[in-house]
C-alpha cells in the first residue's frame, strides 16, 4: 500500500492531542496545532525552546532527573502508561495534562529524544477534587 506523500505530517497536524517531540537535550523540535492550544505557545515561540517553557518550576528537577535517565537506559519509567502531572501555559496558569511519553530511538536503538501525547484534563481534576473534598466534608 502506497501511502501518499506527507501522510505522517498530516497525521501530526490534525490529531487532537498536544504532540511534542524534544531531543535528547530536551529541546523542542516537533510541536502540532494541539501543543501550541493547549500550551498557547505558536511552534514559533516552541520550537527550539527547552521543555522548561512548559513545566512548572516546582517539577523541573524531577522531569530532568526522569528525561536524563531516560536518555541514558533507553527505557521509560511509566513504560507509556498514561500519567496525571502539570503543565504551564503561556499565561503561566498551571494546567492539569494527561500525558503519555515514548521514547525515539535510531536503528541501533540508542535514544534519540523523546516524544509525548497530552491533553487538557484541567476541568475533570478539579471537578473530581471538589467532590473528594466535599465528600470529606
Amino acid at each position: 500500500m502506497n501511502e501518499p506523500a506527507g501522510l505522517a505530517e498530516w497525521i501530526i497536524d490534525q490529531v487532537s492531542d498536544a504532540l511534542i517531540y524534544a531531543d535528547r537535550n530536551g529541546n523542542i523540535r516537533r510541536w502540532n496545532p494541539a501543543a501550541a492550544a493547549l500550551f498557547g505557545f505558536s511552534a514559533a515561540e516552541a520550537l527550539g525552546r527547552n521543555l522548561d517553557l512548559i513545566i512548572p518550576e516546582h517539577l523541573r528537577e524531577a522531569h530532568w532527573a526522569g528525561f536524563n535517565s531516560a536518555m541514558e537506559r533507553g527505557q521509560l519509567k511509566l513504560g507509556g502508561r498514561p500519567t496525571l502531572t502539570r503543565g504551564l501555559h503561556k499565561t503561566g496558569r498551571k494546567l492539569y495534562v494527561e500525558m503519555t511519553f515514548a521514547l525515539v530511538t535510531d536503528t541501533a536503538g540508542n535514544a534519540e529524544g523523546a516524544v509525548a501525547m497530552a491533553r487538557d484534563v484541567t476541568e475533570r481534576t478539579e471537578k473530581e477534587r471538589a467532590a473528594r473534598k466535599a465528600a470529606q466534608a
